[in-house]
């Protein structure tokens, strides 16, 4: 008589599947996510491309799920950002703290979403990158705009260029910086702040004004 018994099926840990992202997150920023394969994910990994399968059904659900965490985490603080109320110099600030503490978190992740989005937006499966880039268009270039509106940013910025300008001095940074490296996200904030927003040259003070002259009696 057959045993009617099925064997207890294991459920990944989340451990061990956040680990599994993170690895497969740094192989497709450094490959690339076409060249990748699952069996190379595998091997760093440490385990069978097989095994692999039980994780997750395919690569592409792998990169989906990595970049939805991170765009999730993004949008979650952006949206805290732009409904504290902040005048638009601190919104400013804010959005860019927040942009460094995401790279600290999820560099792999930004660096395939600056590699990977404009084509993977085409595919049904990642539309959401397209909403993404809009809404991020949106709440940068509005808060410029209230800037401008309220004397806070220069009246003869080109806004559009100016986005542009920010988000690529921010956002190319993925490219270089590493976590737990000599400077805290919130460090390289301010040090980015001090140039976007007050420049590099040294401020000449104003000339002293010449003492009036002594007159004789």
């Amino acid at each position: 008589m057959p045993n009617s018994k099925k064997k207890p099926t294991m459920t990944p840990s989340p451990e061990r599947r956040g680990e599994l992202l993170a690895t497969a997150a740094e192989v497709f920023a450094a490959q690339g996510y076409n060249a990748t394969t699952v069996r190379r994910i595998a091997d760093e990994a440490g385990m069978l491309a097989g095994s692999l399968y039980y994780h997750f059904d395919s690569k592409e659900s792998m990169l989906d799920e990595i970049l939805t965490t991170f765009l999730d985490e993004l949008w979650a603080r952006y949206d805290a950002v732009l409904a504290a109320g902040l005048d638009p110099r601190r919104t400013i600030e804010a959005l860019v703290t927040e942009s460094f503490r995401e790279i600290d978190r999820h560099r792999a992740a930004v660096a395939i979403y600056q590699k990977e989005s404009r084509h993977l937006a085409a595919q049904p499966r990642f539309g959401y990158l397209t909403d993404s880039q809009r809404k991020f268009e949106e709440a940068w270039l509005g808060t410029l705009e209230r800037g401008v509106a309220a004397k806070v940013f220069r009246a003869d910025l080109d806004i559009r260029l100016t986005y542009r300008f920010v988000r690529d001095t921010v956002w190319v940074a993925a490219s270089w910086y590493r976590p737990g490296g000599a400077h805290s996200p919130e460090e390289i904030a301010r040090q980015y702040l001090s140039m976007v927003l007050d420049g590099i040259a040294v401020r000449e003070a104003p000339p002293t004004p010449a003492p009036p002259p002594e007159h004789s009696p």
